[in-house]
């Protein structure tokens, strides 16, 4: 899969060797957990002993485009960043694996991705074994074991995982890690060679990989660097995990190529990230609504030095008005993102003195990218229509690994079909209607849930809100409003809140309550599990 077999570029993986012979003594990596500060030149050794210890795993490139697999089971660590910096030395391919899924997942999964080595944390030793052990386990590969270096792991892990590594016949990482940190010879590596396989969020069925080149990591970090104007001297918590694509390429990968900062932790709460802000002088922050606004809710919002921060967005669902509202009163630019593992993720940005009414938009592309509204024959409808958001841009992904009918539904036209429903207005900016297959119709009239959502969440008694439709007689479907806040709400009281706010056929027509939303990813509500219990698939 290589543009120019004949003329391979020593570039393509030396992404930390590049950096460390721009800026050696900055400072990259901030390892919050444990104190430590490595500088690029640091990163770069570090990396150099991580690719010799691949290669001796057999992780490199296969010379047609497709590497060899190094599979993850960890939390957010340096050693993370010490493989990626690697794999793209070696021509080998990351693959990190979230440790929230079974061990029947991660066994499919992992058939599929045929690691020549796994890489297991302390904590999830126990998972690592069950899926060593499972009957449907079909590959076979080396195992390291990485300690948790944290005071409390088993605090941090599930108590269905935590356990020590005795559980796994794995050799430790630091005794398999060689002592020479000298440079290294890249790999003969093309733009269009495959570098992380990240998985989908598998709200149904098991999680597919996407493959993202070294190509498509670039054009995205190029594509943020310029449309959101990142700085060297840029400084950001990283609290997305590193299983997922907002780990990676939100803003890690973008830092790394300008030589700015990033700050890891093992586990960030909303007041750890507070508490970073102010004492590493945080410029960037990226994080998913939930948790954007549980720092507005902590004791220490108000106290906390916001100063430094150039700007935030929100991504992985819709931010409240309530929320951006107390950030912009702090003096923070907050912002609505939008992506996905197919592409990007960094795909749309907020022009230059944005009006405050566009604030529920995601804003216009990004330089290198193309957006459109399309119908269900794919021909492009005019500003105003809702119809499903397709992208378009060098920084997509190359395909699903080993899903050739799942390829061609997404991949298959030169545009990426997000299953997203959205819509443009007559100034170019963009709004998220929500999913295709959230999407429902009640008496004739098709109803879009997160446009119900964002009203039913100005109530001041409502923390969360999910709607799925539910079976009636006269209309079809109606609403239910899944609420995580205050139970003294009532359905009339509800009602009444949202006369003159929303259309009558749009109102819940039931109202539940939970104590917590479910979870699919990083504090992502899981809109399948809230639909399993109270609506109808």
């Amino acid at each position: 899969m290589r543009s120019h077999p004949e003329r391979p570029y020593d570039w393509v993986g030396a992404w930390s060797e590049k950096r460390a012979q721009l800026s050696p003594e900055k400072v990259g990596l901030v390892d919050e957990t444990t104190g430590e500060r490595y500088t690029y030149a640091e990163l770069d050794r570090r990396a150099n002993r991580t690719a010799r210890l691949l290669r001796a795993e057999g992780v490199t490139g296969d010379g047609e485009g497709d590497g060899e697999r190094v599979a993850v089971l960890s939390r957010n660590r340096p050693e993370l960043v010490d493989l990626f910096f690697a794999t793209a030395k070696t021509g080998g391919v990351l693959a990190p694996l979230s440790h929230r899924l079974a061990a029947g997942e991660l066994v499919e999964m992992l058939n599929e991705v045929e690691p020549a080595l796994l890489v297991v944390e302390e904590p999830f030793a126990d998972l690592a074994a069950r899926i060593l052990d499972h009957e449907a386990c079909g590959f076979d590969c080396s195992v390291l074991a990485l300690s948790a270096d944290d005071a409390d792991d088993s605090a941090s892990a599930s108590s269905e995982s935590a356990s020590d590594s005795s559980a796994i016949a794995a050799e430790p990482w630091t005794d398999a890690l060689p002592d020479d940190d000298s440079p290294v010879e890249t790999a003969d590596a093309s733009m269009d060679d495959p570098h992380l396989f990240l998985h989908t969020g598998g709200s149904t069925g098991v999680p597919k990989e996407t493959v993202l080149t070294h190509g498509s990591i670039l054009w995205n970090s190029f594509n943020t660097i310029t449309a959101w104007g990142l700085r060297p001297e840029d400084v950001t918590p990283m609290v997305f995990p590193m299983f997922h694509t907002g780990g990676w390429n939100v803003l890690t990968v973008p830092m790394f190529h300008l030589g700015a900062t990033v700050v890891l932790a093992r586990e960030f709460e909303p007041s750890e990230v507070l508490h970073l802000v102010e004492s590493e002088g945080a410029t960037v922050l990226v994080a998913v609504p939930a948790v954007l606004r549980m720092m507005t809710h902590h004791d220490d919002w108000a106290d906390t030095d916001l100063s430094t921060l150039r700007f935030a967005k929100s991504g992985g669902g819709p931010c409240r008005e309530s929320v951006m509202e107390a950030w912009w009163d702090r003096g923070v630019d907050l912002s609505q993102g939008y992506g996905l593992t197919e592409c990007g993720p960094n795909n749309f940005t907020m022009p230059d003195g944005w009006p405050r009414e566009k604030a529920d938009s995601v804003g216009v592309p990004v330089m290198h990218a193309d957006a459109r509204i399309a119908d269900g024959e794919g021909e492009e409808l005019p500003a105003g229509e809702i119809g499903e958001l397709e992208l378009a841009s060098p920084h997509a992904a190359d395909r699903y690994w080993r899903n050739d009918e799942e390829t061609a539904e997404t991949f298959g036209d030169g545009w990426v079909s997000t299953g997203d429903l959205a819509r443009r207005d007559d100034d170019g900016y963009f709004y998220i209607e929500g999913r295709k297959k959230n999407m429902y119709v009640s008496g004739g009239e098709n109803v879009y849930p997160a446009a119900v959502e964002d009203r039913i969440a100005d109530h001041p008694k409502v923390e969360e809100v999910v709607v799925v439709p539910v079976p009636d007689d006269r209309w079809g479907q109606v609403g239910m409003a899944v609420v995580q806040g205050d139970e003294s709400l009532t359905l009339d009281e509800l009602t009444d809140f949202l006369d003159g706010k929303l259309a009558r056929f749009k109102r819940p027509r039931h109202l539940a309550f939970v104590d917590e939303m479910p979870t699919s990813g990083p504090s992502k509500i899981d809109r399948q599990a809230v639909k399993a219990e109270f609506g109808e698939e």
